[in-house]
């Protein structure tokens, strides 16, 4: 029998917006309350079997849904004014903020999986993490990217993403299996910071005005794998260069090693990929 409860939740922006979120609640006292940052275009239910793992080992989470992705899209997806900007600096913190009305006087971490991972230093509230564990998570550089793969990341980067919003006003990623139909705004960011080095590093002075990523202090494990084309060694690195003082710890994860044949960079979340969830919680216990 579980020992946790799952309840819907709305979290409510500064700039008003609402978004739809789940809470996993342990039936006990917790160990520590996480947040679960998304990645791009991928809807909460996605994480719902790890969040649940977490949940029964006893750790509150929250899980959400970005402004314009899964139940927080209002209207029509070519209407949405979200950007992945303000994932990180409106949504993210919103989610924290409730994270922590939920779960008061505990300790608070981050675990992100891809974009849920980059974009923590756009939180003016990040600080309020204790720790962070991201996985699948880095800068996207394209031309950081192996062949064959590098083909496909220029293609949907360069030709579908650009096509498809002048075509239908937004990305239609689900075509290529790259998760729901995108905003035009998080889309083209996308691209922007996919080409360049650093990822958001790309729009510090232009867009970006103001960032953390130079302040953050807070430990931080980064796990990827050896078979992920997106999130290569090569693009942890350029990643980590963004943050100034960041300690981290990087560690490179083999299939075979947990006797599985792929991880990538989505199968981490896997109910088959269970035998590699306790790397989220050691790190967790040594960080509560």
């Amino acid at each position: 029998m579980d020992n946790f409860s799952i309840t819907s939740q709305s979290i409510i922006c500064s700039d008003g917006y609402t978004l739809a979120a789940t809470l996993f609640k342990p039936n006990n006292d917790i160990k520590a309350a996480i947040l679960l940052g998304p990645a791009t275009g991928i809807k909460r239910q996605f994480y719902a079997s790890f969040a649940s793992f977490l949940a029964q080992q006893g750790y509150g989470v929250l899980t959400f849904d970005n402004r314009g992705i899964g139940e927080s899209l209002i209207g029509n997806v070519s209407d949405s004014q979200a950007s992945l900007q303000c994932w990180g600096e409106i949504d993210m913190p919103g989610a924290l903020d409730t994270l922590k009305e939920f779960f008061p006087a505990t300790s608070y971490h981050l675990v992100g999986h891809s974009a849920g991972g980059q974009l923590i230093g756009l939180m003016p509230n990040a600080d309020q993490f204790s720790s962070m564990c991201n996985i699948a998570s880095s800068s996207g550089q394209l031309s950081n990217m192996a062949m064959p793969y590098w083909l496909k990341a220029q293609f949907f980067m360069n030709v579908f993403i650009p096509l498809s919003n002048m075509v239908f006003g937004h990305t239609k990623s689900q075509l290529l299996g790259m998760g729901q139909p995108l905003p035009k705004a998080v889309a083209s960011q996308w691209r922007k910071w996919c080409n360049g080095q650093g990822y958001v590093k790309t729009a510090f002075g232009g867009s970006i005005t103001t960032h953390y990523y130079d302040q953050l202090t807070l430990p931080s494990l980064w796990l990827n794998a050896i078979d992920d084309d997106i999130a290569n060694n090569k693009n942890v690195v350029d990643m980590l260069n963004v943050f100034d003082q960041l300690p981290a710890t990087v560690k490179t994860l083999i299939p075979q090693d947990h006797g599985l044949t792929e991880i990538g960079h989505m199968k981490f979340f896997s109910r088959k990929s269970q035998a590699l969830w306790h790397q989220v919680t050691d790190w967790l216990a040594l960080h509560s």
